[in-house]
């Protein structure tokens, strides 16, 4: 799994003009699942994200997490974060999980944040989506569950 976890003040998507989720203060993910994923990278994100300490404390240093500060959370599928764009210049996107794979893992994903009483809203699998944010900071994080950065 991909991720990019940016720091946000607030963020929302839109789904043909109509707000389908927003938050206040908290992440706004960007979530890519790859054909390779196994149960252990759908962990290892369920637990990275939420515990990943990049708010900061009363002295000014990014050492809160999401489940420290309270934030909330927007989650947005975005199989392009598997493009592969080192050969020609179209991405080839094969390392994207199908639909029939991605979408329970992405579900998966979402119902592991409420579990652990994050308030958690998404946007819509496979739509065409517009993604509005305000990134404090500001900071932007990659994470690979396979660790290859």
């Amino acid at each position: 799994m991909r991720a990019v976890v940016q720091r946000v003040s607030r963020a929302r998507v839109k789904v043909e003009e109509k707000i389908i989720g927003k938050i206040d203060r908290g992440i706004l993910l960007l979530l890519g699942v790859e054909e390779s994923d196994e149960e252990k990278d759908l962990e290892y994100m369920c637990d990275k994200i939420p515990n990943l300490r990049i708010f900061e404390d009363e002295e000014g240093k990014m050492n809160k997490s999401l489940l420290d500060v309270g934030g909330s959370l927007l989650v947005i599928s975005q199989f392009t974060l598997l493009g592969d764009a080192r050969k020609g210049r179209r991405p080839s996107f094969t390392q994207a999980a199908r639909p029939e794979k991605a979408i329970p893992m992405y579900e998966r994903f979402i119902d592991s944040m409420k579990e652990k009483n994050i308030t958690t809203e998404a946007g819509e699998f496979g739509a065409h989506m517009e993604v509005e944010l305000i990134n404090d900071g500001p900071v932007t994080i990659l994470l690979d569950s396979k660790r290859l950065f």
